[in-house]
């Protein structure tokens, strides 16, 4: 099990640098370094993703140190986020609760099978797979709450598309449940 690769460093690069970033927007808030954060853990997401296939380096653990680093990231992110707009503190919440836990247990369920990681998740099942991780519901199931946040007055909108995110989470990760494990 070889942690150097490319895509590691990348990922460990980007996930020091984001929790510098967001623990200094928490404890000097402000918007510049609270979006600093946020854009360091996203475009570090994207870049480790694209050097891990690009230099066809993706493994298992690396995808199991992005899962667990983007827990790191989003959580103290998430908490700069919510010292600029306390009044967030209900979209947030229910946000972190998906993220968190239920996200977490159902992005690393890719370890009953012998596929990659989650995006690879369309051999295991194809729904689950687009619900989740294709490009477009990966960038609307994180990015969503917080430009919400961001774009509305009101916490009613951010929280009302949190529950909706965690709904489909749990359906989710029920569906996946309910999938017999590779017998290897």
């Amino acid at each position: 099990m070889d942690l150097r690769t490319v895509p590691n460093l990348i990922t460990a690069i980007r996930t020091v640098a984001a929790v510098i970033l967001a623990t200094y927007a928490i404890t000097r808030p402000g918007a510049v370094a609270t979006t600093a954060a946020f854009l360091t853990y996203w475009v570090g997401d994207v870049l480790d993703g694209f050097a891990a296939r690009r230099l066809n380096q993706e493994t298992r653990v690396g995808a199991v140190a992005d899962i667990v680093a983007d827990r790191a990231c989003t959580a103290l992110c998430a908490s700069a986020l919510l010292v600029l707009r306390p009044d967030a503190w209900l979209p947030l919440a229910i946000f972190l609760l998906q993220f968190m836990v239920i996200d977490c247990m159902l992005s690393l369920s890719f370890l009953r099978w012998p596929v990659l990681g989650p995006n690879y998740f369309g051999a295991v099942h194809r729904g689950v797979y687009r619900w989740n991780w294709s490009p477009p519901a990966k960038s609307v199931n994180t990015a969503g709450v917080v430009g919400l946040i961001l774009v509305t007055p009101s916490p009613i909108w951010p929280a009302a598309f949190a529950a909706l995110i965690a709904v489909l989470k749990g359906f989710s990760l029920w569906t996946v449940a309910r999938l017999p494990a590779d017998p290897a």
